[in-house]
């Protein structure tokens, strides 16, 4: 068995994939990756490893201007076919309207899909590869979210934010050069996603105790040294140092991995993106704008880390969680679930009482069993996971980055809402979820 935290990027994409301690045959099933200066030069590299001669180019305005001056003479000169669809709107959302239009836009004689972007355009090329059936490969313009080499997308469905489990694009081709000149917004967005990992990892091994979760120590450990890299070169963003920029860009193609390897999203996110979901829901709703997803992510880290200093200093109380439970409302329930989500509340009402389940009362009796047996182990793991918040507090600062909800104009009422309603968008065990059963949430308050 090969410990991944050590292991090459060429090692871990490897087609016969890696028999884990775990039980489990990790495989990323990934035919051609390059992360390096000048990388657009092997497009046609890339595409006869994943069988392409003809690619549907997909872009956006922002995309289109940052990379395609350097793809489309690559094209030129190989003699590469193409058909070209580009979002002409400034904001893309990954939603149906988005892929439905890609979908009837695709030409048959492409034998492949090309993405030039970064999330939104990669989530909705992983979505159309996965529908038309043919192999997808994306050429990265930012460094501003983790979803690279994931096999899943995260997309809006019936207004709720959803990961569809698809597949990762089979080529993936990262060129710093076009990457470092990204807006310093989306730099700030890659560093706010990997900052992120910490929670991530706390989340997924409490998880696995409360609920019987699967977990692996050896995914564990290497989003822990893909993210140390990350935080150690995180100073040169400020200048774009190219080492900074590759370490960083490489952090979330390895969260990618770590991902397909898991084959969930559990090594890469946990509350903290929940209060980015839930404040890109509150936008939608609203028809107002939102954030970069990284920056909300690196905001919601910051509060999920107070919030984690709280919960250092608690200690379950069966009491209090069987009183708790004793007097829950379905009513009340369903009445601020519409409060928080809105026009997409009926869904997150319908999702609880036919597929999750989680309020229901002997599910949250084993759980809470599991809390107060494990209560020494849970803060066990906070402390061999979560760094000091003013660590991370000043790594943000240093580079400028967003710190608080007001600095990208979200509210504390909606980001106490953003905070009740995180553990009932999914089926994800999540702190929020933890404070839940012990009957805590909807008397714990977030620090400011």
């Amino acid at each position: 068995m090969i410990d991944f935290a050590k292991a090459s990027l060429s090692t871990l994409i490897e087609k016969e994939g890696h028999e884990c301690a775990c039980g489990r045959r990790h495989q990323m099933v990934m035919d051609f990756l390059k992360i390096e200066p000048g990388a657009v030069k092997y497009i046609p590299d890339g595409l006869r490893a994943i069988g392409g001669t003809k690619p549907f180019i997909v872009c956006d305005v922002n995309t289109k201007a940052a990379a395609w001056g350097a793809v489309e003479p690559v094209l030129k000169n190989a003699g590469i076919e193409y058909t070209l669809y580009c979002f002409t709107s400034e904001h893309v959302e990954p939603d149906e309207h988005a892929v439905g239009a890609l979908t009837m836009a695709f030409d048959p004689a492409c034998d492949c899909v090309m993405g030039i972007g970064s999330g939104v355009i990669n989530d909705c090329c992983k979505v159309l590869s996965h529908a038309v059936g043919v192999k997808q490969m994306i050429v990265g313009t930012a460094p501003s979210m983790d979803g690279y080499a994931s096999n899943s997308s995260s997309m809006i469905r019936d207004r709720i934010k959803v990961s569809l489990y698809n597949a990762a694009p089979a080529a993936i081709i990262c060129d710093i050069d076009i990457i470092k000149n990204a807006p310093m917004r989306m730099l700030w967005a890659g560093f706010g996603d990997m900052l992120a990992k910490y929670i991530a990892l706390c989340e997924w091994r409490i998880s696995n105790l409360v609920t019987g979760e699967y977990y692996c120590e050896n995914i564990a450990g290497l989003m822990r040294e893909s993210l140390r890299k990350v935080v150690e070169n995180a100073p040169g963003l400020k200048t774009r140092d190219e080492k900074a920029v590759q370490a960083t860009v490489e952090g979330l193609v390895l969260s990618g991995i770590a991902m397909s390897y898991a084959k969930i999203s559990r090594p890469a996110s946990g509350l903290e993106h929940y209060f980015s979901h839930l404040w890109e829901m509150m936008a939608l709703d609203r028809g107002t704008p939102y954030e970069l997803h990284g920056i909300q992510v690196g905001v919601g880290t910051l509060l999920t880390l107070k919030l984690y200093d709280q919960i250092r200093k608690m200690k379950p109380d069966r009491a209090t969680a069987e009183k708790f439970i004793e007097n829950f409302s379905n009513e009340e329930w369903e009445a601020m679930i519409r409060d928080i989500f809105g026009k997409a509340a009926e869904t997150v009402i319908t999702q609880e009482h036919t597929i999750f389940h989680k309020n229901d009362k002997a599910r949250h009796a084993k759980r809470l069993d599991k809390i107060i047996d494990g209560w020494d182990e849970i803060q066990r793991f906070i402390a061999e996971e979560l760094p000091e918040t003013e660590t991370i507090a000043a790594m943000m600062k240093d580079l400028g980055m967003p710190m608080v909800p007001a600095d990208i104009d979200i509210s504390w009422e909606d980001t106490e809402k953003a905070f009740i309603g995180s553990r009932d968008i999914r089926d994800k065990y999540l702190s929020s979820s933890m404070l839940w059963d012990m009957g805590l949430l909807y008397t714990t308050k977030l620090t400011k």
